[in-house]
């Protein structure tokens, strides 16, 4: 299955790109596309003929999030985290900031809908580019708290609190103007832009590059923001023992998930969606 869920190309020399492949899952992020990205990522990281690597998504989205329905079942997590209470969030959340210790940069590219556990996955990117009219938000606060929580270091502290207190997302122009996103072009034009960004990339030799990543890097983690976002994953935790989380899951039981999340949105007009993610 490992095998199905990506696809890799060479776009340009020394550039690969991975493509999410589940599009008629709006590339829900289940355990095995989560750990065929995360292993290719670092094959790349140890492949002298890759320099930049590239994650975009299959079909109408980058990635709606974690797959909240049955997609998982019967499938292991694809790497170890300690157990117990809050164990999910330090699991995500250790799996996409590992790729900060690559290496070899990796650029999301984002078109579609971003939400949730996919804006954590970009967030863990080293570079963000977006389709203009690309949508990143996290409507999971309607119900429960975040796993990864990046907004305030990346949106600033006002639209962080809007966004964790509304579940509204943003688009591609907004995420450029604020800071979470490089820039945005338009959708007909992000493929050939993203690459050729991760071209001039791979100009650069990997020894100096892999030394100018982490200079970046070193310098948020002195301010805080591992720690941070580390320290986010006990108030996940704690989200999941309050009783709207379990009222939540309840309905979902009862009437269904696709139904319990319509019924969630439907006072705010949006997030529409089919498929059992976030």
């Amino acid at each position: 299955m490992s095998d199905d869920v990506i696809l890799v190309d060479e776009p340009a020399p020394m550039v690969r790109r991975i493509t999410m492949n589940r599009p008629e899952k709006r590339n829900s992020l289940i355990h095995t596309l989560r750990g065929a990205i995360l292993d290719t990522l670092r094959a790349h990281d140890q492949d002298p003929a890759v320099r930049v690597t590239i994650i975009r998504g299959a079909g109408p989205s980058f990635s709606a999030g974690y797959d909240l329905g049955n997609g998982n079942e019967g499938l292991e997590m694809p790497y170890y985290t300690p157990g117990g209470d809050g164990q999910w969030p330090r699991h995500v959340t250790e799996g996409w900031m590992s790729i900060w210790d690559l290496a070899k940069p990796v650029i999301a590219q984002i078109h579609g809908y971003c939400l949730a556990g996919a804006s954590e996955l970009a967030t863990g990117c080293d570079l963000v580019y977006m389709a203009e009219d690309a949508q990143m938000g996290y409507p999971a606060v309607r119900f429960g708290v975040p796993d990864m929580h990046f907004h305030p270091w990346f949106l600033g502290m006002r639209k962080a609190m809007e966004m964790m207190l509304t579940g509204d997302s943003i688009s591609g122009v907004e995420a450029a103007r604020l800071g979470w996103a490089n820039a945005a072009f338009p959708a007909d034009e992000l493929d050939e832009r993203v690459v050729a960004i991760a071209s001039r990339i791979a100009q650069i030799p990997t020894e100096l590059v892999q030394l100018n990543k982490r200079a970046v890097h070193r310098q948020m983690e002195i301010m805080g923001l591992r720690a941070g976002i580390r320290a986010g994953t006990e108030l996940c935790a704690l989200g999941t023992h309050t009783r709207t989380m379990h009222e939540f899951v309840a309905k979902a039981r009862e009437k269904g998930l696709t139904k319990a999340l319509q019924e969630r949105d439907a006072p705010f007009g949006d997030y529409r969606t089919r498929t059992h993610d976030e």
